[in-house]
C-alpha cells in the first residue's frame, strides 16, 4: 500500500486478489484464511464458488431490514444479488473525492441510476456535505474502513476502530450509520465478519470486477465492464483512490449500453 497525502486516499500497490499473505492461507483451518481463499477461487468475470450471496432492489435507501448479529457475521460476504432477473449492482470504492465522486453522481444522476458508494473514514470525515449529496442522489453511503488496511493484518481491537470510527462518521453526516461494508482489498476475515454483524452490517464483496484500479485506460475498463457483466452481477469501481478521469469515461460510455443489453441498476438489499 502507498498513501497520496494529497489525494488523502489509498492507492493499492498489490493486486486486490492475489496480494493475499501465506499466514492469510494456512489459517483457514482457524476459520481466518478460509474467506480469503475462497476469493482466489472465483475469477472477476464470474460467480461459481461464492460461498455468500446477498439481495437487491430498488426501494428508499437505507439500512438493510433484518440486520445480521453474531450468528449471521459467520458467513461470507455477498458477492451476487439474490433473484432472477438482469439486475446489476454499481458500487464505487475508496471515496469521497472533492473531483471524481461529484462527476461520477452527475453521469448515474443523468441515467437515473442507483449506486452504493463504500467510503473510507478518513476521506468522510472532512466531507460530510459530499456524503449527504450522495444520499440525498438516492444511493447508499456504505463502510470502507477507515484508512484502507488489510483486515487479516491487523487485531480485534483495531479491526472495531477501522469500521466503528467509520460508522461514526457517516451516522455524524446522515443521521443513521450504515448498513453496509466491505473489507479493503475484499480480505475479510472471521473476526471482521464478526465485528461487521455487531455494528449491524452486512458485508459486500464483488462478482465483476472493471480493473479500474489498475488505470489500463478508459477503453479497456468500459470492456472489461460491458464483458464481464452477468445477472446478479455486483460491479468494482473506484471513486477514490487516484486519479478516476479513465473511471469517469468508461462510465460514460457504459451506463446507456448497460440499459440497452436490459440491465435494471439496483441497489443491494
Amino acid at each position: 500500500m502507498s498513501y497520496d497525502s494529497s489525494d488523502k486516499s489509498y492507492v493499492p500497490s498489490v493486486p486486490r486478489r492475489t496480494g493475499l499473505s501465506r499466514r492469510v492461507l494456512l489459517g483457514a483451518a482457524a476459520g481466518v484464511g478460509l474467506l480469503a481463499l475462497n476469493r482466489l477461487l472465483v475469477d472477476s468475470a464470474g460467480v461459481g464458488g461464492a460461498l455468500g450471496a446477498g439481495g437487491a432492489d430498488t426501494g428508499t435507501p437505507g439500512r438493510p431490514d433484518a440486520a445480521p448479529g453474531a450468528a449471521g457475521a459467520r458467513h461470507a460476504p455477498g458477492r451476487v444479488l439474490a433473484g432472477s432477473g438482469r439486475r446489476l449492482a454499481l458500487t464505487f470504492d475508496d471515496g469521497p473525492h472533492p473531483t471524481w465522486t461529484p462527476q461520477i453522481l452527475g453521469l448515474l444522476r443523468q441515467h437515473g441510476v442507483p449506486a452504493t458508494f463504500f467510503v473510507l473514514g478518513e476521506n468522510a470525515v472532512w466531507q460530510p456535505d459530499l456524503l449527504r449529496a450522495i444520499a440525498a442522489d438516492g444511493h447508499l453511503v456504505a463502510n470502507h474502513s477507515y484508512d484502507h488496511p488489510r483486515f487479516d493484518r491487523l487485531p480485534r481491537d483495531e479491526v472495531r476502530a477501522q469500521l466503528g470510527r467509520t460508522s461514526e462518521v457517516i451516522e455524524n453526516a446522515l443521521g443513521a450509520p450504515p448498513g453496509w461494508a466491505r473489507a479493503p482489498y475484499g480480505l475479510w476475515t472471521a473476526v471482521s465478519l464478526e465485528i461487521c454483524g455487531e455494528l449491524a452490517m452486512k458485508p459486500l464483496d464483488w462478482s465483476v470486477d472493471t480493473d479500474d484500479w489498475r488505470r489500463p485506460g478508459s477503453a479497456k475498463i468500459a470492456d472489461n465492464l460491458m464483458r464481464r457483466a452477468h445477472p446478479g452481477g455486483i460491479v468494482l469501481a473506484h471513486d477514490g483512490g487516484g486519479d478516476r478521469a479513465q473511471t469517469v469515461t468508461a462510465l460514460r460510455d457504459c451506463l446507456p449500453r448497460l440499459r440497452e443489453r436490459g440491465y435494471e441498476l439496483v441497489r443491494p438489499a
